[in-house]
């Protein structure tokens, strides 16, 4: 095996390690966010803490290619950085949902209010998707 080999082998085993480990100690509002998405409440499979590539997603909608990232404080000052993941993700083909944490602590009223697959609203990654521009002049990035 090459050496380069080996450290890419490394490094998705220390991805796959960082990734059990956050899913085993979740945010308060990653906890809260999954506690609304998992065993297919919105009729779709959600997955949590997920290797991509060299980056592990918060959530992952598989069938529709949707990352779902939720940006508490240390995100705010991290905008360049979480543009260049965005921009290797998508490469990757996915699409990227990023939540502020205020918005999604202790909100289970807001996840309830989430469209369901099993209730005829098809749950899509092209609703999801906000231009930069529009999701900064909303306040989201």
């Amino acid at each position: 095996m090459l050496a380069r080999d080996r450290q890419q082998l490394r490094r998705q085993q220390l991805l796959a390690a960082r990734a059990a480990a956050m899913r085993a100690a979740p945010t308060p509002s990653e906890a809260a966010l999954w506690r609304v998405l998992r065993a297919r409440q919105l009729g779709v499979e959600v997955r949590r803490q997920v290797v991509l590539g060299d980056f592990v997603a918060d959530f992952v909608v598989p069938a529709a290619r949707l990352v779902i990232e939720v940006d508490g404080a240390a995100h705010r000052a991290r905008g360049a950085a979480d543009a260049r993941r965005d921009r290797k993700l998508a490469k990757l083909g996915f699409r990227i949902l990023r939540l502020d944490a205020d918005l999604v602590d202790g909100s289970a009223a807001a996840g309830a209010r989430l469209p369901r697959a099993d209730q005829g609203t098809a749950l899509c990654c092209r609703c999801y998707a906000i231009p930069d521009s529009e999701a900064r002049a909303a306040g989201l990035r």
